[in-house]
């Protein structure tokens, strides 16, 4: 009996195991995103797409947990993750010394930097030290925002809720230039065909997820993902595809 009793308790734990593995494969990463921001993250044909998408995505298989999608505009990005309403705020964010006060932040995982965007053809803005007196577009929650401020003060700035109200502005006259990432201007301007990108860059800068404080294995292992993909070629298709 005792050996009978012995057997079941063994069966019984090895599938309790075998139930948590099961159930921990399936644990949702809470991943929030504004997917307005080509080619990183936007909507296409009713579906999320794009470079942090699928990226995020590949990580996700790699750690072995299921991805959740929340959609939120930028703003909210970084408030959100604090109050705990996600896990990751992966969206084209700039890793910044004010940013790290609040959230840590997983290796760089792209460079960009600041560029400036003007009509096609404009020649009044040939630099950085041409946008004093002009009206620039920029959008809420970015480090364009405080960049303008703290470095040209003299310029109007146009605050918008949206990176596409950014373009839009420039492209029908409302504000002169507009302050944004390099990828998405320079992917913008070639669609369109109406706006270009000032040859002269405003800041160098990193990518990175971040993630809120005290989470220092979930860091280590989207950090750890991120080597691999890099290494079997995943991130350079990833690149090649949309950057």
């Amino acid at each position: 009996m005792n050996i009978v009793r012995r057997n079941l308790l063994g069966t019984l734990a090895a599938a309790a195991m075998l139930c948590s593995g099961a159930a921990q494969a399936q644990d949702a990463l809470r991943v929030a995103t504004d997917p307005t921001f080509p080619p990183f993250e936007y909507t296409e044909g009713g579906k999320r797409v794009g470079f942090d998408i699928e990226l995020i995505e590949a990580i996700g298989k790699l750690i072995n947990r299921r991805i959740e999608w929340t959609d939120i505009d930028f703003k909210g990005l970084i408030p959100g993750l604090v109050a705990n309403r996600f896990d990751i705020a992966a969206s084209a964010i700039y890793m910044t010394d004010e940013r790290r006060k609040v959230v840590d932040f997983t290796d760089s995982y792209y460079p960009g930097g600041l560029v400036i965007m003007t009509r096609k053809g404009e020649q009044g803005i040939k630099g950085p030290e041409d946008l004093k007196g002009k009206k620039v577009a920029v959008q809420v929650g970015t480090k364009s925002v405080n960049y303008l401020k703290e470095n040209f003060p003299g310029t109007e700035r146009v605050e918008v809720e949206k990176n596409q109200e950014m373009f839009q502005l420039v492209e029908i006259g409302r504000a002169d230039a507009a302050v944004t990432g390099k990828p998405a201007a320079k992917l913008y301007a070639r669609a369109r065909g109406t706006l270009q990108v000032v040859d002269k860059q405003l800041t160098v800068e990193e990518y990175g997820y971040a993630i809120r404080k005290g989470q220092g294995d979930l860091v280590k292992q989207i950090n750890e993902a991120l080597k691999k993909l890099k290494a079997d070629g995943s991130y350079d298709k990833l690149v090649a595809k949309y950057l």
